[in-house]
């Protein structure tokens, strides 16, 4: 065995196990890959969206359909779901009341710039699944937190943003800084065509080191720290005890907004991370399949906040705000947040996620035990990741370091050749209402035996 193993598996056994399961992709796929050559050309990269290229088989599947918690593509293969589009979906693709309030909408009118009586019963349930916010909507969870960072920063007079060392927030600018050797803040390696020095605007701290908050806060210069209650998008790092109590208490020490964003951890309970844990953000944001799989984005100001944001509002010169985009508070957006948060956004719902991701996440630790790999499993509510390292992980570093990208590429391909399709840039799974147990006990049962290739 060689001696430079990756995560415990022998590089040999690793690269015999990719190069098996590439050619088996390859070869069952042969309508996608022709379907690709023909027309993928004059999209930038071959993908409509960036992002696409970097999941890790040969080339992608083209879909034909989604429906529940399964995906079909034109070669007939049908997936047992648990990337949900990255949490876009993860009540589900196509929840019925949403797919026909879809469909009652579209008789009355997609976008008109005024609101509707569906608006204000969206409100509604906006207040009583999340809290007494005061709200606006926006397309993309990326938009929202952008909003409530220039709110904040117009009520504070502060001109920087403290964000966490491998924080997910979309692709907001200010968020895109890490730490050097030094422990200092710089912008993130390969971000592309960026001309300022972030560290103009935001400061970098390790998750779950308050110290290192508390001193960044005390120069005054943070309007406001924006965090998930757990680090998602990476390695999974959850909170340590008293951490986001801490967050609270210093930042009204220091006079800076809390801004949570809950796009990923809407998976943790009805009514998100801060709902459930009991956590007083200042400006609450969530994002992805908060209207079931329709783009929206909702952010909510306490009312405090929200009376600080009317006076500086009404205090600026006329002119543009900064904020806001034309087909943002569409009334599609509200007829599916009103059927979303009413319907399918239930308790009973996410006592189903939680159960399943419960089995899911035993069933993995158990195949993980089983075969002695040094690796961990992370549940948070009906999110599940394996994770290619010991842990648990306390921080941003320490998650990057965890990451595998060899080994996690030819898990995923291993993992799809036998049904079963997860997140493509981490090894994230989700749960929905819809998701059956043998769809979980499949994918248990598939995970242990990459690892018996791997381990045996």
């Amino acid at each position: 065995m060689s001696a430079a193993l990756i995560a415990g598996v022998d590089p040999a056994r690793l690269a015999a196990l990719a190069a098996r399961e590439a050619a088996l992709y390859a070869a069952a796929r042969p309508k996608s890959a022709k379907a690709l050559a023909k027309g993928a050309g004059v999209f930038l990269s071959g993908v409509p969206m960036h992002w696409m290229a970097d999941w890790p088989m040969p080339h992608l599947p083209l879909i034909d359909r989604a429906e529940g918690a399964k995906i079909t593509d034109i070669d007939g293969h049908v997936l047992d779901d648990f990337c949900l589009g990255d949490t876009g979906s993860m009540f589900g693709h196509s929840p019925p009341p949403v797919a026909r309030a879809i469909r009652r909408q579209a008789r009355h009118g997609l976008t008109y710039m005024l609101p509707s009586e569906t608006a204000l019963k969206a409100g509604a349930l906006l207040c009583e699944r999340f809290g007494a916010f005061r709200w606006q909507i926006a397309t993309t969870a990326t938009d929202a937190n952008r909003f409530a960072l220039r709110v904040a920063r117009a009520i504070t007079g502060r001109p920087k943003v403290l964000v966490f060392n491998g924080c997910y927030h979309g692709t907001v600018d200010d968020a895109m800084v890490t730490l050097d050797a030094q422990g200092r803040t710089v912008t993130r390696p390969g971000l592309l065509g960026q001309a300022a020095d972030l560290s103009l605007v935001a400061t970098c701290c390790e998750f779950n080191d308050l110290s290192a908050v508390e001193a960044a806060l005390a120069t005054g210069e943070i309007a406001a720290i924006l965090t998930e209650p757990v680090m998602t998008n990476s390695c999974m790092v959850l909170p340590q005890a008293g951490f986001h109590d801490g967050l609270r208490q210093l930042s009204r020490h220091y006079g800076a907004l809390l801004i949570i964003d809950e796009t990923h951890t809407i998976s943790s309970g009805l009514g998100g991370y801060s709902r459930v844990h009991s956590l007083s953000p200042d400006i609450f944001v969530v994002g992805k399949c908060v209207a079931g799989g329709m783009p929206t984005a909702v952010w909510g100001l306490t009312e405090a906040v929200a009376q600080r944001y009317e006076a500086a509002n009404a205090d600026r010169p006329s002119g543009h705000s900064g904020m806001g985009t034309t087909l943002s508070a569409n009334p599609m957006q509200f007829a599916c947040l009103a059927a979303n948060l009413a319907e399918v956004m239930t308790p009973e719902a996410y006592a189903h996620m939680e159960k399943g991701a419960e089995r899911l996440s035993h069933g993995l630790a158990a195949a993980i035990d089983r075969h002695k790999a040094p690796w961990h499993v992370v549940r948070v509510g009906a999110r599940v990741e394996f994770i290619c390292a010991p842990g648990p992980l306390q921080n941003g570093a320490q998650a990057a370091q965890a990451h595998q990208p060899a080994l996690e590429a030819a898990l995923h391909t291993g993992l799809v050749n036998r049904g079963s399709l997860i997140a493509p840039f981490h090894n994230m799974m989700l749960v929905s209402p819809v998701t059956r147990k043998r769809q979980i006990d499949r994918l248990i049962a598939n995970f242990n035996a990459l690892l018996t290739d791997l381990f045996a």
